[in-house]
């Protein structure tokens, strides 16, 4: 509904309104400029304002039963010209013309005192956001994350990594309210929004969008479900990965074969081997890392193909790693550089960028012949060879100075450059006719990348208990990728980010036993379970360091297995009808203060996970909302409340609603020892 009057505008659906007066514009507009400066993923961005001007008068040019043009403008000369268009759920705001030379906008949102407002995408530490301004820009996440801890100071001393708790590889113009709407803002421009003001909301834009979406819902999970489907859902996952965890291992074929015997023997379930170094490696000062050349390495796994089929042949299927550099040793190289498919600088060279300790060469994906070139490489030298899935990393380094080949921007670009390196993935295996058999897994992304990736990762967390970069870092970032709009996430169990060599005895980081095994039961109530090995292997405990740690593994591979009906249930709720599967629990409970609650969720409507996120923590507070509860480990019922639960290791508080459709599942899950 639109009340328009001469001095005023009131748009109002649901909950949700715009309003525009005199002393209250909807928009305002300007011009700026930022400078960014990049070292390693990480960025420091300087914005400067010439101008921020508020579009105070308006004028009605045109109006149907559906939409209305108007034309706001100041007594400056700026111009904006929009159509507001009005569903029965939804509210669309396109921007048809403008000044020239405006490169700025602003929309100001009324908002409550109260409010409760998430998403933005990924953030690993706070789920409400309410009172943050929100940075949106792709990035690095920053190593510790937190400028009280120790790790993030080195970080930023060595390499100006640290990050902060906004810095994030999956940022997205997108957020959910608590008076049951959502927003998405159709750009890829450098976004803050800021949530910091009492009586409203301020949307900044480093460039005039195409369109500002808002929907609402008749609660806030029809809310988190209309946004959801706006956005894109993704294709089912494949049968296979539910059928236990995805073991990561590298080291060549005699080191990784054996330790897969050995796993089976002692009852791992085991559905993938995800080899990241299939193409090579290197050893560097920042750990052993990879050979990025896209073919695979002869001598560290001989017949990699015979390998695969052997693997299949035992109900393991085998996974790979790309990324969106190319190696300067390597062949794929050359031929991407002969045909000049890289990104280029100013004066013609070759974008050479630094990612830990070596210079690597990015394919420029606004060239036709180099998405072509870059897929075929996917089909062929990956899909070819049998792999049946991989990890699709990066994303988040394009240069802002960077020349692309479209002419484009590279600061407008900068955050569409993981969107479209999902779009690449997704065709390549559409094209090699394989949809719903591969699956890939990203970690940067943005606005669309959910209809494209078949699954996303959280990225390279610290081997720690850390809120901000930790275990429970991870937790806070499903939550608010699924008040994003996306479903399907999962992360590297036991961590990834070692910081063992080459760095002061103070800030020495190696993964734990304990944190392995608390990691490990977390992971067990997510969509998927995979193991990295960290970038200092040897310094970080693993699935196998002793038999306890591998017998406790291989039981919550069967307690995850044995979940596998109601997991695959939630999959494909979320991936034909945007159904949220980690959700916090105001999604379906009335619960006061969501952020005091956001290391517990509901997996599904049916369970309540509470992991062990704390060093040393044997019995855990646990808020149960009103409901039947039963404890998924003794079978004692619990009804709604705050108790003090025993978590002993393997144990979890985990409870599951009294529901005759999943009870004999979540009771033979419960019963393995």
């Amino acid at each position: 509904m639109i009340k328009i009057n001469d001095k005023s505008i009131r748009l109002k659906l649901g909950n949700f309104e715009l309003m525009h007066k005199k002393n209250f514009p909807m928009f305002a507009v300007g011009y700026g400029e930022n400078t960014y400066e990049m070292s390693h993923g990480n960025f420091n961005i300087s914005k400067y304002y010439k101008s921020k001007i508020p579009l105070r008068e308006f004028k009605v040019i045109s109006k149907t039963s559906e939409s209305y043009e108007i034309l706001f403008y100041s007594h400056s000369g700026e111009e904006l010209k929009c159509r507001f268009s009005v569903g029965t759920d939804t509210v669309n705001i396109e921007i048809l013309s403008h000044s020239e030379q405006l490169n700025r906008f602003w929309i100001y949102i009324p908002a409550l005192e109260n409010e409760q407002i998430y998403g933005c995408g990924e953030q690993y530490s706070y789920l409400n956001l309410r009172s943050k301004r929100v940075p949106l820009w792709v990035s690095e996440q920053g190593v510790g994350r937190n400028k009280r801890d120790i790790i993030t100071h080195f970080a930023n001393f060595k390499d100006d990594a640290g990050g902060d708790w906004y810095t994030t590889y999956f940022p997205q113009p997108t957020f959910v309210s608590s008076k049951n709407y959502y927003a998405i803002v159709h750009s890829y421009a450098y976004s803050e929004f800021d949530f910091s003001h009492r009586d409203f909301h301020e949307l900044e834009i480093h460039e005039i969008p195409q369109k500002i979406e808002f929907g609402v819902g008749e609660s806030l999970i029809d809310t988190v479900i209309k946004l959801s489907k706006s956005i894109g859902l993704p294709n089912p996952l494949p049968e296979w990965i539910y059928d236990g965890v995805i073991l990561g291992l590298q080291g060549g074929r005699d080191v990784v074969m054996p330790k897969i015997m050995h796993a089976l023997e002692k009852g791992l379930k085991i559905t993938g081997l995800w080899i990241q170094d299939w193409e090579g490696k290197r050893v560097t000062t920042f750990g052993r890392q990879l050979m990025w050349n896209w073919v695979y390495d002869e001598d560290m796994y001989p017949d990699l193909p015979g390998m695969i089929n052997q693997l299949k042949s035992m109900g393991i299927r085998t996974l790979g790693y790309i990324n969106t550099f190319l190696a300067l040793e390597g062949s794929l190289y050359k031929e991407a550089s002969k045909k000049g498919y890289l990104v280029k600088k100013a004066n013609g060279e070759e974008y050479h960028v630094v990612v830990t300790t070596f210079p690597a060469a990015l394919v420029d994906f606004t060239n036709p012949e180099a998405r072509e070139w870059i897929k075929n490489v996917i089909k062929s030298n990956m899909i070819g060879i049998g792999l049946s899935g991989w990890m699709a990393d990066f994303g988040e380094y394009l240069p802002t100075d960077a020349v692309l080949y479209d002419g484009t921007p590279a600061e407008v670009y900068h955050n569409k450059y993981p969107v479209d390196w999902a779009k690449i993935n997704a065709e390549a295996v559409e094209e090699a006719g394989k949809k719903g058999e591969v699956v890939f897994f990203m970690r940067a992304g943005n606005l669309f990348s959910a209809k494209y990736s078949t699954l996303f990762w959280h990225g390279d967390q610290l081997v720690n208990w850390s809120k901000d970069d930790g275990l429970p870092s991870v937790i806070v970032a499903a939550l608010s990728m699924t008040m994003s709009g996306i479903g399907l996430t999962h992360s590297d169990i036991g961590g990834y980010t070692t910081l063992a060599k080459n760095v002061p005895d103070i800030v020495v980081t190696k993964r734990t036993k304990e944190l392995f095994i608390r990691w490990a039961e977390q992971a067990t109530f997510t969509p998927v379970m995979r193991t990295h090995e960290g970038n200092w292997p040897d310094e970080n405990w693993q699935f196998d360091s002793d038999e306890e740690t591998l017998e406790h593994f291989a039981r919550m591979s069967k307690v995850h297995y044995a979940l596998k009906p109601y997991i695959k249930h939630l999959v494909e709720e979320y991936t034909y009808k945007g159904k949220p599967i980690i959700m916090p629990l105001n999604l379906k409970y009335k619960v006061d203060n969501v952020e005091e609650l956001k290391y517990q969720y509901l997996f599904g409507e049916d369970l309540l996970v509470a992991p062990v996120v704390e060093n040393g923590q044997n019995v855990k507070k646990v808020f149960l909302p009103d409901d039947e509860w039963i404890h998924l480990w003794s079978g004692k019922k619990y009804s709604g409340g705050i108790y003090e639960v025993e978590a002993p290791i393997g144990y979890p508080p985990v409870f599951y609603r009294l529901s005759p459709r999943w009870k004999d599942i979540f009771e033979k899950a419960g019963d393995i020892e």
